[in-house]
């Protein structure tokens, strides 16, 4: 068997990685995301390998084995980020998040505008998997929005970023959560269902305070939310009969189905409410207008192209807003091709490290301070925000974690689905709290608020990993056995 590297040696990989991330994100910033991360892991990879080979004598052989095995391991993995380009893609040119933005602005008013800009932006963030998308779109209305009224920036930039965290965490459409639960094992559905134990205790404290806080500002001020409204009402047609795909989407997740069948039969039934709801929608996607010199031949084929399109690539819809017309933009399967990429580096390095036996030699190490369930859970907790720290990028810290404490929770009988959950309670939350995480400097810039000016006030990201650590210390539904 190979000789398990000393913890010195098993490190400079990762340090090796850090050391490129830093470089990466310094000439990249936002943008690192687009090749030069993937090059980063690539690098930790190689210098792993060549470590290995070097000097403990490790085949290329052992790692061909355990890139093969990784990889297939993640192939479903790969199928649902296609499915989920097309159920964000379908889902919104089918008017079923328009429907729910048009509703959701709606219930704007001074006092509850702290609760409801979290609100809406949780519902977005859930509905399109994307807390970056939200922040960027209904996050930069909300803020001008809370201007007018005289409303703290830091304030309504907390409400925001706590909403489109709480969806990015708790939506089936989130690469992050794909991330989490498929780098520990977990299915997806599990992994949502276990983390709301955490997560929606966080929630409710997080709008509480919003509420109190909102109760300090007048009602004199009136929101204006015509542009939104106007701008949906005018290009979709908003019925509440739309939300029967979400509904029959739910009543799949709660029998069971698996994820990749959902979330496929999920993208069917919003391409037929499309249809049926939405034919000049499609017709604009495809490129055209439907007209009366068209014939039924052709209308099909416009129509037929304008869903494929949804499904499969970006699409532009103009509703005479700016800020609207980028809401409701979605870039399909083709969007996902980047987070797959991502994956698909981030796991070449995480089959590496295995091969090498240099995550077992790390955690090995953190093994010796593990002295109960409270002492893991705080540990993976503390790693994860450090990774974010170190890393400058949510996602790899993602996959990190699992890689290192995944043999730690096998070894001490816990369940996969906690070491998913405490992972995305620290790893995928904390990130858009440091400034020079892909994370922190995206959302800073698009808000126009400094980092460290919002960071007090997103509530939902500071409490979300100190209640993981709460509930590994009361033990509540943290078994030793493989029940899910």
């Amino acid at each position: 068997m190979t000789k398990i590297p000393h913890p010195l040696v098993a490190v400079v990989p990762v340090a090796v990685l850090i050391g490129f991330l830093a470089v990466v994100i310094a000439l990249f910033g936002s943008d690192s995301l687009n090749g030069g991360s993937q090059i980063a892991l690539l690098m930790g990879m190689a210098v792993c390998v060549s470590v290995s080979m070097a000097f403990y004598r490790v085949s290329w052989k052992t790692f061909e084995r355990q890139l093969k095995a990784t990889l297939g391991e993640v192939s479903i993995t790969l199928l649902i980020l296609l499915c989920v380009g097309m159920l964000a893609g379908s889902w919104m040119i089918s008017g079923i998040v328009p429907t729910l933005i048009y509703y959701g602005v709606q219930l704007m008013s001074p006092q509850f505008f702290l609760v409801s800009a979290c609100v809406i932006c949780a519902l977005v963030s859930v509905l399109s998997g994307s807390s970056w998308t939200t922040i960027a779109t209904i996050g930069v209305a909300l803020l001008g929005i809370g201007h007018a009224l005289g409303i703290s920036e830091a304030w309504t930039a907390g409400a925001i970023i706590s909403g489109a965290y709480f969806g990015d965490k708790m939506s089936p459409l989130s690469d992050t959560t794909i991330l989490a639960s498929s780098a520990t094992g977990t299915d997806i559905f599990v992994h949502i269902r276990y983390m709301m134990l955490t997560t929606m205790p966080t929630f409710i404290i997080t709008l509480t305070i919003f509420f109190v806080a909102g109760l300090g500002y007048g009602a004199e001020a009136e929101v204006q939310v015509a542009e939104y409204t106007e701008g949906l009402a005018n290009k979709f047609n908003i019925s509440l009969w739309t939300l029967l795909v979400p509904v029959l989407t739910g009543v799949l997740i709660a029998r069971r189905v698996p994820s990749l069948i959902v979330l496929f039969a999920s993208s069917v039934m919003a391409g037929i409410v499309a249809l049926v709801l939405q034919p000049h929608v499609l017709c604009e996607v495809a490129g055209g207008q439907m007209g009366a010199a068209e014939t039924p031949l052709m209308s099909a084929q416009t129509l037929t192209r304008g869903l494929a399109v949804t499904y499969y690539g970006a699409t532009a819809v103009d509703t005479g807003s700016a800020p609207l017309n980028e809401l409701i933009a979605t870039r399909g399967m083709a969007g996902m091709l980047n987070t797959i990429w991502l994956i698909l580096c981030a796991v070449c390095f995480g089959a590496s490290m295995v091969a090498s036996r240099m995550i077992e030699s790390i955690t090995g190490v953190i093994l010796r301070f593990v002295r109960s369930r409270f002492s893991l859970v705080s540990s993976t907790v503390g790693t994860g925000i450090f990774l974010n720290i170190t890393t400058g990028d949510q996602f790899i810290s993602i996959v990190l974690n699992a890689d290192i404490f995944k043999d730690v929770y096998r070894k001490e009988g816990y369940e996969n689905r906690l070491l998913s959950r405490t992972t995305e309670d620290a790893a995928t939350v904390t990130s858009v709290l440091i400034p020079w995480n892909t994370c922190g400097m995206t959302q800073s810039t698009v808000l126009g608020v400094p980092t460290l000016t919002y960071l007090p006030y997103c509530f939902f990201n500071l409490l979300s990993p100190l209640t993981s650590i709460a509930v590994a210390a009361i033990g509540w539904k943290i078994y030793k056995t493989s029940r899910q």
